[in-house]
């Protein structure tokens, strides 16, 4: 086994393709992916934020095939 460290994500699919990227403290953004590392320092084009600290990545999603829903513990106005 060599020191190196390695990612436990492959995102080498997702390169120069869209994804949407939830941060820790709640923020969430969308670009095209076009280089990380092991530590999973992201580098997106055409986003809010042009570098994502790996420390803060919760989640990379595809931008494509993906569907927003419906909050199911959102409660209706008046109850």
């Amino acid at each position: 086994m060599s020191g190196r460290k390695e990612t436990v994500l492959d995102l080498a699919k997702f390169v120069d393709k869209g994804v949407q990227v939830k941060l820790s403290g709640g923020r969430q953004v969308t670009g095209t992916l076009k280089g990380y590392d092991q530590l999973l320092n992201l580098v997106l084009d055409e986003a809010v934020e042009s570098v994502c600290r790996g420390t803060a990545v919760m989640l990379v999603s595809p931008t494509d095939g993906t569907d927003e829903i419906e909050n199911p513990f959102l409660q209706p106005d008046g109850a």
